[in-house]
């Protein structure tokens, strides 16, 4: 009986868990398919009388009902997307090239060059705020997609080249060796045996970084101040004073940028997993 009751009570604990992290999510996504008199009304509906997709056209400019800010919002979807990616794959590119080489060569002061750069995982992240932010306006990358993408990048670098180092130093070196034998050179054992028996690891990588980039806010914030280069975190929270919304088009952007992220999460969990616990057993 105890055993039974104390199942019971770690599944209604999960289960409080749940429902307090997943609560404002419903909320959104319910107050996004109302009209705004609807959301607006006393007492709160749980759910929709009759849901709408008209706040969605409207983030997009569609409609009646599409407000001021509507062309910002559209904007900021192709600012995030096109930042995170490019930050993602800016990412990827070197740290798998670093990453195989502190791996698999050998150079002089190989572990130092590396602790150095598992070092910078140690730093205050905002620590970095003003210097960069000074750097970018010297070189004139202020406002700009490169400039964010750079940042981001050297931010995602180190814990990208930990995952990637972890999985190249967890592949069996007598695949390489066999390699070797048949007479490949560095680069045809990088390209043709190590890159494709990796792609678990790069894949949690990719995902990883571009889900970092999807949540940056200060940055983006300090770096760009048009909406031309705005992500959607950062102009959802300056909507409000800035333009006149609708409560239930707001909940609708939120729910956009909850929903890419998740999906990419639920679809690709089997990677990231494996990616993350890559290189801890051989």
């Amino acid at each position: 009986m105890r055993k039974r009751i104390g199942v019971w009570a770690r599944r209604a604990a999960i289960a409080l868990v749940i429902l307090w992290s997943l609560f404002p999510v419903y909320w959104a996504l319910d107050t996004s398919l109302m009209t705004n008199a609807e959301a607006q009304s006393a007492p709160a509906h749980f759910l929709a009388t009759q849901p709408i997709f008209s706040n969605y056209q409207a983030l997009f400019g569609v409609g009646p009902e599409a407000p001021e800010a509507a062309g910002g919002i559209a904007r900021s979807i192709v600012n995030i997307v096109v930042e995170s990616g490019g930050a993602m794959l800016l990412t990827l590119v070197v740290a798998i090239l670093g990453a195989y080489a502190f791996a698999r060569l050998r150079f002089r002061l190989k572990n130092l060059f590396f602790y150095i750069v598992l070092g910078t995982l140690t730093l205050p992240v905002y620590a970095t705020l003003i210097p960069l932010y000074r750097i970018m306006t010297q070189v004139g990358l202020v406002n700009t997609y490169l400039g964010i993408i750079l940042v981001y990048a050297s931010g995602f670098m180190p814990l990208a080249m930990w995952i990637m180092y972890n999985v190249f130093l967890a592949l069996p070196p007598a695949i390489e060796e066999a390699a070797v034998i048949d007479g490949a050179s560095m680069l045809q054992r990088f390209w043709k045996v190590a890159l494709p028996i990796s792609t678990p690891g790069i894949a949690a990588t990719a995902i990883i970084t571009f889900l970092l980039g999807w949540g940056q806010f200060i940055f983006p914030l300090v770096l760009s101040s048009t909406g031309s280069t705005q992500p959607l975190t950062v102009v959802l929270a300056a909507l409000e004073g800035r333009h006149v919304v609708p409560y239930t088009i707001v909940n609708a952007a939120a729910i956009i940028a909850i929903a890419i992220p998740a999906v990419l999460v639920f679809l690709l969990n089997r990677w990231i997993v494996e990616g993350i616990i890559a290189g801890s057993v051989k």
